[in-house]
This record gives C-alpha cells, structure tokens and sequence, in this order.
C-alpha cells in the first residue's frame, strides 16, 4: 500500500544511480528540504540491503544500471507484498523515454529526466520539480503488481490575461480539457481507450519533462482508437484526437475564425508546473466558453484548480476524479474545495461523462 505522508512529515528517499556525480546532486538537492532524509546507493542489489534496512518511502531509480537492469529492479519493487513508490530517473534520449514510459506501465509513479552534471548547473526549477515529484509519490496509493499490465509559483496571468467578458461564444463545436500529474498517464490511458472516433476534440496538460511527452503520446495512439499526438504550434483541434502538451511547454487553446487552435509557449512555472494545467484550463475558457467540458485527475498540489473554476465561470461543464480512484488525490480535491467543480465522480465513469457532457448521442468505445 502506499503511505500516507503530509507535507510536514518526514519521509526517506533512497537515490539509485550508479553514477557518483548524479548521486551527489540528487542528494544535494533533496536534503534541502529539512524533511526528506536521503540515502543512495550505486546498484540494485545494494539498494536492496538498504530497503529492507532503511525501508525509505520513495525510491529513485535510473533504468541504465550495473548487476541488474533498472526495468528488472523496479519489477521486483512492485512485485513485493508492499511496493514502495518509484520515480524513475532517466535520459532525455528516445530511447530512455520509451523505456521510462514501461517503467511507468510496471508501476513507476512517476519519471524525471536525469539531472545536468554538478549542483550548480541544477537549475531552481528543476529542483522544485523534482522535489514535488518526491512529496507526491510519497502521498501515492501503490498496488503490489506481481505482472506487467498492459521556482517560483505564479498564476497563470504571467501567460494568459483573466477573461473578463463571459459572453457566449459563437463556436459550437465542443472541446474536452484534461489535466493530470501523479498517477495521470495510467487514468489517461483508461479515459482515451474510451474515447470513440467521433469525440470531440481533446486537449491535455500532462505533467512530464519534455521528450517524454513524445514517447507518451506515441503510445497512446498505438493502444487508443483516436489518434493521439504531441501537440505542435498550430495544430488545429479536431473531432477524434487528442492533443497532449509537449513537456517543458505551456499549451494554449484559441479561436482561428470558426475553429480552435493550439500555441505552445516558453513561460515561467504556473503553479509550479510547465505545462500548466491552469494555463490550459484558462485559454479554454476563454476560448470556448461554455462549449467546453474540463476534467482534473489524479495528481499532487494545486494545478488546475483556479483554472477548472474558471471555465465553471464561463458556463463549461467541470468534473474532478474521486478520491477513491485517484492515486494522489491533490489537484481534484483543491478543485472541489473551490467548487470548481460541477460532478466528482470515478475514473470508470469519466469517458462516459464527458461524452454525455459533450453530446447525448455518443456513448464510449468500451464499456467501462
């Protein structure tokens, strides 16, 4: 099972990674925060005398690894009657993001890229990132999986002005909004699978360092009926795609005459993330009004929350995943909090929702 830490307590990490430096920035970074405990180790199989030692909260594992592969050591965490949480640390090479999207498959909660060589070139962004990555798979529901299973916090003002006209739009066509960190790419996944050739167009904010995006997208377009893609500056939103917003790139929706397009824009961290969720949800608003349905899934912290509640403003229908389905419950329930949301209901249901939100005649590709 997974813990079931807060913000202020204590939790230990265990760092491994067989190169001394990256050890050393890993642990240089996290033991700025006064509540995390750090250990590292340079292999699997010392990593696993530390476990049963130290039984740390989080995990951090590269995939490229002397003794035993990263893959096969991260298949022997979840495998375990009680599966410690895993980030999993990996290159920005294709070839590392696919092999970080299996580990996600495996049970992995989440994946970082591998940090730039000495503390000093470790960017202040990076480490919020990496710290909030910590924190939220420390707070994550992890299953036991005994088989493979197919810094600064800103608004999002500094990128897009507050609508301030709510005035209906003269767009009719509909578009569903999604936003996700923590547990986001396994619920992703189950909503897209759900999704029939003639959904509306789709736009996400998932939380995930640039080229992964790209791996993660690719595939989904292998598993899903719609077609599924990174999103590229000026793609248009169309009726049975999804578009998911490039790691490392806020993603905006705007209107082109009659139809909808995305931007995708270098900016600050909105909410401690980029891409935002609360960008997104924001130009959505202010781009499709109240043709547009919004969903927040599971995830750590408080992105998309204001967002969610400003498309609630502008008429959109909103939805919020439940805390029984979620694996952090943090983004929805800061979402309800604010009453952003206008039904919270299961992952299971969330296809079927927003298509009956969207569109009474259509029905999801797969029962649920």
């Amino acid at each position: 099972m997974g813990t079931d830490k807060s913000r202020n307590g204590e939790i230990g990490v265990l760092v491994v990674d067989d190169s001394a430096v990256v050890r050393q920035v890993m642990h240089a970074v996290l033991s700025t925060d006064p509540n995390i405990r750090v250990s590292t180790a340079p292999d699997p199989l010392i990593a696993f005398a530390k476990i049963e030692k130290e039984r740390p909260e989080v995990v951090i594992t590269d995939l490229e690894m002397p003794r035993m592969d990263g893959l096969a050591f991260l298949r022997k965490i979840m495998a375990a009657e009680r599966p410690l949480p895993v980030i999993v640390c990996s290159g920005l090479a294709e070839k590392g993001s696919e092999r970080a999207m299996l580990a996600l498959e495996l049970g992995a909660i989440d994946v970082i890229a591998k940090p730039k060589l000495g503390v000093r070139d470790f960017l202040h962004e990076s480490a919020v990132l990496l710290l909030d990555a910590v924190w939220a798979a420390a707070n994550a529901k992890v299953r036991s999986r005994k088989t493979c299973s197919v810094t600064p916090v800103n608004s999002a003002d500094v990128i897009l002005p507050r609508l301030r006209d709510t005035k209906a739009h003269k767009k009719t066509d509909q578009i569903i909004a999604v936003g996700a960190s923590t547990g986001g790419t396994e619920a992703l996944e189950q909503f897209l699978f759900a999704m029939p050739l003639n959904c509306a167009g789709i736009v996400i904010v998932q939380h995930m360092p640039e080229m992964f995006t790209h791996a993660f997208a690719k595939r989904l377009n292998r598993v899903c009926s719609i077609e599924v893609k990174e999103a590229s500056n000026g793609d248009s939103v169309v009726p049975g795609q999804a578009l998911i917003a490039p790691g490392n790139k806020h993603l905006v929706v705007r209107r082109s005459g009659v139809d909808y397009i995305v931007e995708v824009q270098e900016g600050p961290l909105v909410s401690r993330h980029r891409p935002s969720v609360d960008v997104l949800f924001r130009s959505v608003a202010r781009a499709a009004g109240r043709n547009a349905v919004g969903i927040i899934l599971t995830g750590m912290g408080n992105d998309g929350a204001q967002g969610l509640l400003e498309m609630r403003e502008t008429g959109a229908a909103t939805i919020a995943q439940d805390e029984a389905s979620c694996v952090v419950f943090g983004m929805p329930r800061e979402a309800i909090a604010m009453g952003a949301a206008t039904e919270v209901l299961p992952l299971n249901e969330l296809a079927a929702a927003a298509l009956r939100l969207c569109d009474s005649s259509l029905r999801p590709a797969i029962a649920q």
